[in-house]
């Protein structure tokens, strides 16, 4: 059974693989774990891979508690970056992929049913 937080998730990765989709990128691999952690999306852009961290925050009686890709630290980007080479190693690409790291923030209001979506490109 799915926590509340867990629901919120799916949803958040939904909308932004729908979103992505609206712009022309190709889904390759959602949810891709290995030892480091997990990549949320992966999808390609043109010649371009793309590894896509999806972060989701609810917003709740008007409050917000911080942007969403604010969460997103330092180490969960290192996390992020070792987690590709491993997914582009095992593909056997990985000295020839053009790639990059995209931050895509959803906040969800529950009330009006709505969502807003921020797509940060080239994540550093």
């Amino acid at each position: 059974m799915q926590t509340s937080k867990q629901k919120s998730g799916n949803l958040g990765e939904d909308i932004a693989t729908k979103y992505l989709k609206s712009q022309g990128f190709r889904i390759i691999d959602r949810n891709f774990k290995c030892y480091w952690g997990e990549i949320d999306i992966i999808a390609q852009n043109g010649e371009e891979i793309v590894f896509i961290e999806v972060k989701t925050r609810k917003k709740v009686k008007g409050n917000l508690f911080g942007d969403p890709e604010n969460a997103v630290n330092k180490r969960k980007i290192e996390n992020v970056k070792t987690s590709a080479k491993v997914f582009l190693e095992e593909k056997g690409i990985l000295d020839s992929a053009n790639w990059r790291i995209d931050i895509i923030s959803v906040i969800l209001n529950w009330k009006d049913r709505t969502a807003r979506l921020k797509h940060v490109i080239n994540y550093q």
